[in-house]
């Protein structure tokens, strides 16, 4: 993934980003980090091509997105996993049905699919709740299958907005970890939290963003210590 110069604005309104420039290896693993209001979900929705920039140019598995047609930006969508903060489970389907949908839309044999996502169901903690709709779970409990609904497909590129929101901190270490074991498959990852502790337990780097603008930290503290804007190779 690559952002050359971009920035954003909604209509007529302020610029929400501005001069953004980075670059991500594949197999990379980043936290975004930045007050609210700072323009991760903005910059989240161009990384997953919900949104178009106001100016520059976005580079997508060597592809220049601003090429693609539709059918092409649907294609390139299924590379990439998506934990959205309002979850956006089907209320009618099952836990373990919202997580089986990328694989049954990818064609996988329904036996496989029951028994890869039930293992992984278990593994975030919800072996109990397979057959569960969302509205009976709590909200950190939602969280979990939208993660898991994320991941299940091993996608090239995930995408994490504030994933461990909604959870306690001994299973927001353990999604962590899940997200590690995913990226040592090769799965870039991007995740956006306010959890600065959290952060602070991994060693990756940190893209933090700052009044419409984006640094790279190689350690885990906030602004004010030695960052550099750019490259997040």
């Amino acid at each position: 993934m690559r952002f050359e110069d971009v920035s954003l604005r909604y209509g007529a309104g302020p610029e929400i980003l501005r001069h953004v420039d980075f670059h991500l290896e594949p197999g990379s693993f980043h936290f975004m980090a930045g007050p609210s209001g700072a323009g991760k979900s903005s910059l989240l929705k161009m990384m997953y091509l919900a949104q178009r920039p106001s100016n520059g140019g976005i580079q997508m598995f060597g592809r220049d997105v601003a090429g693609l047609s539709r059918s092409e930006a649907a294609l390139m969508r299924r590379r990439i996993g998506v934990v959205f903060q309002d979850f956006r489970l089907l209320d009618h389907l099952s836990a373990l049905e919202n997580v089986a949908l990328p694989l049954r839309i990818g064609g996988q044999r329904a036996d496989k699919v029951r028994k890869h996502v039930a293992e992984l169901l278990a593994w975030v903690g919800l072996a109990d709740h397979l057959h569960a709709l969302p509205p009976t779970l709590s909200g950190g409990q939602q969280q979990r299958v939208a993660i898991a609904r994320a991941v299940v497909a091993r996608p090239n590129l995930l995408l994490a907005d504030e994933p461990t929101g909604n959870v306690d901190d001994r299973i927001a270490v353990r999604l962590l970890y899940l997200f590690e074991e995913l990226n040592k498959l090769g799965t870039t990852i991007v995740i956006a939290t306010h959890n600065e502790t959290l952060v602070s337990r991994f060693s990756h780097p940190v893209l933090r963003l700052s009044a419409g603008e984006i640094r790279l930290s190689r350690s885990a503290s906030p602004p004010g210590g030695q960052s550099t804007k750019g490259s997040a190779a």
